[in-house]
């Protein structure tokens, strides 16, 4: 026993040895922080008693007092020599914790802003340490701080109520609302406190959880277990955590991995702003040598929200499904699906039992669903209708509809006879500010006198009935009716004449344009597997002919002799709609007209040039449809609490 003793001394020394020269090289302090002489007592708040704490063994980084602080590295292992008494101490202390009794009593310890500082049983913490415990029993005096609107402030105070339901030390989170989201995504009440059975329960699962992440884990990724298990529950549960045998269970963590590395790389998101070239010569020489990355016939399923013949939005994706069977023909098998939002997963799932090779979901609220559906069936491609989804396992397409609302600007400011035009915008999501302000730059291009008015449809209240009170007669985009008594959103610009609106312009989806572009790229050996972290976003414009912008027959031939030159320059790319000088509403200059605005600049948008009236609406003043929206493309998705935060609020 006591040569296992002293080789276990010995190692530990050796780390402590390890550490101590590594740090000096650094210039850093080689031994344990001091609480004592880091903290600031007039910004503490109070003490609370927590009693007995299970701690996590790597939360303990430091000492209360400097008292035989210099005995340990700062990783927490020995210093002394063999021949010392605190050497002999540790080795006896070793004996009791190794033989039938272990180390019973707990330790002293002083907890800060997440982290240990112990006062007494500092050779305990040591060899816990060294022997690689979980946790550590002891007692624990919190140190509360002072709040402040910094982000550790607030990610600390969030954590002290997550631990006053929870009493879990061992759950990490570093951003604001991870905590609460947590909850939300446990299917736990925000005010309801855990029974000892639940936080065993938990507890189990999460260690095997944080093994098999810790061995996974990217080194250059700086994430936590508990970050990691948030994005894990999004696509599976505590209870396969228990389920899944270990190979399973390693299976599952390898596909969530790519979505718990977005962000955390650099360039997570690939902005595709045009078709690829589907050529031959785009495959490899061994590939094409081989006939490898070719396909001969895809299974493709497209899911649809509503009936398309009850529908405007699916009927136009209806349209691009079948341009798609025409142009591809026996390349293709195509089968569709109504995914309304309770059906979405049994449409799913129904569509990769039938063999679906390919999955376009026409509705953005469908991501979650093939998210999950990625995870298991990684072997299929999926892509939603939306933009700027930063989902590694799912791609993303969409229109750069801004385009045409300058151009649709231009036009209204031709006709304009009133010192405003209405704009009705439809969700406050990444993209839209950058539609709003396009159409006001083309509205300044042809009358720098009006003004943009913006009106939301997302909140309550009868949007174009605002508009129309104050005479405004030109207004982009509409609510039309649909036949089950709902109201949809149409785009174009139109010209009230009474209660009649007539169309100027108007903007129309070529969906299967954009379908058959991307399905070509997969026969042609193209597309490829995103690399860990990466999201690929297709936002294409008019020079893919996804999107189009027509003219009313009725205006003037000036009129529409303008408007085609405009949209001709837009697709030879000899002009840019915010290539000029710009002025934020608060007379900032966003531009000075010597430069483009790149696509990355244009999605985060969230600013309006000086001659739009209105605002982004709040996420608290959204209708809950739109909320759901707003949080998976909206403006202000990160810094949103979660539903069940809201809730108790």
């Amino acid at each position: 026993m006591r040569t296992q003793e002293m080789e276990a001394y010995s190692m530990a020394l050796s780390l402590g040895q390890k550490y101590y020269k590594n740090a000096m090289n650094r210039g850093e302090s080689p031994y344990p922080p001091v609480l004592d002489e880091i903290l600031d007592y007039t910004d503490v708040a109070g003490q609370v008693d927590l009693g007995l704490v299970q701690i996590p063994t790597e939360r303990i980084v430091g000492t209360k007092t400097r008292a035989r602080s210099h005995a340990l590295a700062g990783n927490f292992m020995p210093l002394m020599p063999m021949e010392t008494e605190f050497a002999a101490k540790w080795m006896t202390l070793f004996g009791y914790h190794t033989g039938a009794e272990g180390i019973r009593d707990p330790i002293k310890c002083y907890e800060y802003l997440g982290r240990f500082y112990v006062e007494e049983g500092n050779k305990r913490a040591s060899i816990l340490k060294a022997v690689n415990s979980a946790a550590i029993p002891g007692r624990v005096i919190r140190v509360v701080p002072r709040y402040t609107e910094a982000p550790e402030r607030r990610v600390y105070y969030e954590f002290m109520w997550f631990y006053n339901l929870t009493r879990l030390y061992e759950v990490e989170m570093r951003r604001w609302g991870d905590y609460a989201r947590l909850l939300s995504a446990l299917g736990c009440p925000p005010d309801r406190e855990w029974t000892p059975e639940e936080r065993k329960r938990f507890s189990a699962a999460f260690v095997r959880f944080r093994g098999v992440f810790e061995a996974q884990k990217y080194p250059e990724l700086d994430v936590t277990p508990g970050e990691g298990l948030l994005v894990w529950l999004q696509m599976f549960s505590m209870e396969q955590i228990r389920a899944f045998s270990q190979e399973e269970l390693e299976k599952a963590m390898a596909a969530v991995w790519p979505d718990i590395a977005m962000g955390k790389l650099p360039d997570t998101m690939e902005l595709i702003g045009a078709p690829q070239p589907q050529r031959e010569e785009n495959r490899s020489f061994l590939n094409r040598l081989l006939g490898l990355g070719r396909t001969e016939c895809l299974k493709v399923a497209f899911l649809f929200d509503k009936d398309p013949a009850q529908s405007t939005w699916a009927a136009q994706h209806a349209k691009g499904s079948a341009y798609l069977s025409e142009r591809l023909g026996n390349r293709v098998e195509i089968r569709s699906y109504i995914a309304r939002d309770e059906d979405c997963a049994a449409a799913l799932d129904q569509a990769l039992t039938e063999g679906a090779q390919v999955v376009f979901a026409t509705r953005t609220e469908m991501i979650d669903d093939c998210r999950r559906a990625a995870v298991l069936h990684p072997e299929v491609k999926y892509l939603t209708c939306g933009f700027s989804q930063p989902y590694a396992g799912v791609r993303s397409y969409f229109c750069r509809v801004y385009e045409t609302k300058f151009l649709s600007g231009a036009v209204a400011g031709v006709l304009c006879k009133e010192p405003e035009v209405g704009y009705l915008a439809y969700h406050p999501i990444a993209g839209v500010p950058a539609e709003i302000n396009a159409f006001a730059l083309g509205l300044r291009m042809t009358n720098p006198e009006a003004k943009v008015r913006v009106s939301w449809a997302c909140v309550p209240g009868d949007p174009m009935e605002e508009l129309r009170r104050r005479d405004i007669r030109i207004i982009s985009n509409r609510l039309a009716p649909l036949p089950d008594g709902s109201w949809e959103y149409v785009s174009g610009t139109w010209r009230w004449e009474g209660e009649q609106a007539l169309p100027v312009t108007d903007v129309q989806w070529n969906w299967g344009k954009m379908y058959e572009q991307i399905l070509l790229s997969i026969f042609s050996g193209v597309w490829s597997g995103p690399s860990p972290g990466k999201a690929v976003n297709y936002w294409w414009g008019l020079d893919s002919g996804a999107v189009e912008f027509r003219l009313s027959e009725e205006l003037p031939a000036g009129v529409r002799f303008l408007a085609e030159q405009l949209r001709s320059d837009l697709v030879s790319h000899s002009l840019n709609p915010f290539r000029c000088c710009i002025r934020d509403q608060n007379g900032v200059l966003r531009n000075d007209g010597t430069k483009d605005l790149g696509l990355e600049e244009l999605i985060g948008m969230d600013w309006f040039c000086d001659n739009v009236i209105g605002s982004i609406p709040p996420y608290t003043a959204l209708h809950p449809r739109a909320q759901r929206t707003a949080r998976l493309l909206g403006l202000y998705r990160d810094p949103l609490p979660p539903e069940t935060m809201e809730s108790s609020e």
